[in-house]
C-alpha cells in the first residue's frame, strides 16, 4: 500500500518538476516597528514580541523604524536567474498635506536554499516622512517575471 502511494505522488509531481520553469510564493510577511535601537522585541519570545510590538504601536515617540520580514521559497531557479524581492508600501503621513504616501524596498536575492527569510527595513527620515503604514504589497520577481505575491487587506 505504501509502494502505491508513493508512486502515485511521484506521478503526480514527475511533471511539475519536468516543466523546468522557474515558480515560486511568498508565504509570509511580518510588518514591525523597530524601537530606537533598531529591534523589534526585547527576547526571543514571541509572545513578548506581540506584547512589545503593541506598545511600540501605542507610543509612536519610540518607534525609529519598521522592518519588513518576508519568507518566501522558489522552485527550479537557477543560480545565474536575478530573484528580486519587492515590498510596496502605502501610508499616511498626519502633517501638512495629509496626502498618501508610498515607498518602495527592493533587494537581491542570493540565497542558494529554496525558502528563506529575508528583511527589509524603512528607517530613519524615510520612516518619518512615510508616516503610518497602512498598505503593502510583496512579490517575488526572478528577472521581468513575476513568480508570487502577498498583499495586505488593504492593499
Amino acid at each position: 500500500m505504501r509502494q502505491a502511494l508513493a508512486l502515485f505522488l511521484l506521478l503526480v509531481s514527475l511533471p511539475a518538476l519536468a516543466s523546468g520553469s522557474p515558480t515560486g510564493r511568498v508565504i509570509k510577511v511580518l510588518p514591525l516597528f523597530l524601537d530606537t535601537n533598531g529591534v523589534p522585541a526585547i527576547s526571543p519570545s514571541l509572545f513578548d514580541r506581540d506584547a512589545y510590538q503593541l506598545l511600540l504601536r501605542d507610543h509612536p515617540n519610540l518607534v525609529s523604524g519598521m522592518r519588513i520580514d518576508v519568507l518566501w521559497k522558489f522552485h527550479n531557479v537557477t543560480t545565474n536567474d536575478q530573484l528580486t524581492l519587492r515590498a510596496e508600501l502605502r501610508g499616511f503621513y498626519i502633517g501638512e498635506t495629509n496626502l498618501p504616501t508610498q515607498a518602495t524596498l527592493e533587494t537581491n536575492l542570493l540565497s542558494k536554499t529554496s525558502r528563506h527569510w529575508t528583511s527589509l527595513r524603512i528607517t530613519g527620515a524615510d520612516y518619518k516622512n512615510f508616516g503610518t503604514l497602512m498598505a503593502w504589497k510583496v512579490t517575488l520577481w526572478d528577472g521581468g517575471s513575476l513568480l508570487g505575491e502577498q498583499k495586505s487587506y488593504l492593499w
